[in-house]
């Protein structure tokens, strides 16, 4: 079984900025607008109101699940993320577990809804990583179950992750440095985050094309109900239903476990 370790050391070291590095993104916006309206035209159920995060990290998807009435557990392999995220909700399942090696919830099919949210898929850079994924989630879905997770595009990794200092990721005292040279589909990134009361630390992030996310999820028995491409500006958030590697941010993919 391949374990995929990527993110444990990055974010136990990102954990201490996290919530004030990414607070221009608001959650309330992106999942309460605009994806859980978007998983119920897909025809999301609500049979026992429970959802599972995978990679939760601090818990910013919470408040808005919880507004909606859903019960909530989260898992996340950074245990300093987790330990954010218990004090912030000490009333959420919370567990230290990888997204390649997720546990089984209640002797399984437990969730009616599976969120996968904000480049969780591209840390899994091993091989057989997004296989493991997409096994268990389908290990614990409700037949009829959704998942939803995002991918990061092509031309997102070229934006941000080629060699040099990216100044749209790099403010308030910190700084972000893409580290390759040339942007492959399917390829490897890397790059590195230093500042203000962090220790400087490399994030790596593979590259998911597709047909290899198609693949793995027919692979899990999971059916595709949608991919679609995401932008966002001042004004909001948008999905459009014809995705493109060089014009979106990420591709929202969405599948339902019909077994």
């Amino acid at each position: 079984m391949v374990e995929d370790n990527s993110a444990r050391a990055p974010y136990d070291h990102f954990a201490p900025v996290y919530d004030e590095f990414n607070a221009q993104n608001n959650y309330e916006i992106w999942l309460g607008g605009v994806l859980l309206p978007e998983l119920e035209r897909r025809g999301l159920q609500r049979s026992n109101d429970r959802v599972l995060d995978v990679g939760c990290g601090t818990g910013r998807a919470f408040e808005p699940l919880q507004r909606r009435g859903w019960a909530i557990s989260g898992c996340d392999i950074s245990q300093q993320m987790l330990a954010i995220a218990a004090l912030k909700h000490p009333d959420v399942d919370l567990r230290n577990a990888s997204a390649t090696n997720l546990p089984t919830y209640c002797c399984g099919n437990s969730f009616d809804l599976i969120l996968a949210l904000n480049d969780v898929v591209n840390y899994l850079s091993g091989t057989g990583d997004l296989e493991l994924f997409l096994e268990g989630v389908t290990r614990n879905l409700t037949p009829g179950g959704l998942v939803c997770f995002d991918a990061n595009t092509l031309g997102l990794f070229k934006a941000n992750w080629i060699a040099g200092r990216k100044s749209s990721m790099s403010d308030r005292g910190w700084e972000w440095t893409g580290l390759n040279k040339d942007a492959v589909a399917g390829g490897i990134f890397e790059a590195e985050l230093a500042g203000e009361r962090i220790q400087a630390h490399r994030h790596l992030q593979r590259h998911w094309t597709r047909q290899r996310i198609e693949a793995a999820l027919t692979g899990a028995g999971l059916q595709r109900l949608g991919a679609l491409g995401m932008t966002e500006d001042k004004s909001g958030i948008y999905l459009d239903p014809t995705p493109d590697e060089s014009r979106h941010l990420k591709t929202i993919y969405i599948a339902r476990h019909d077994g």
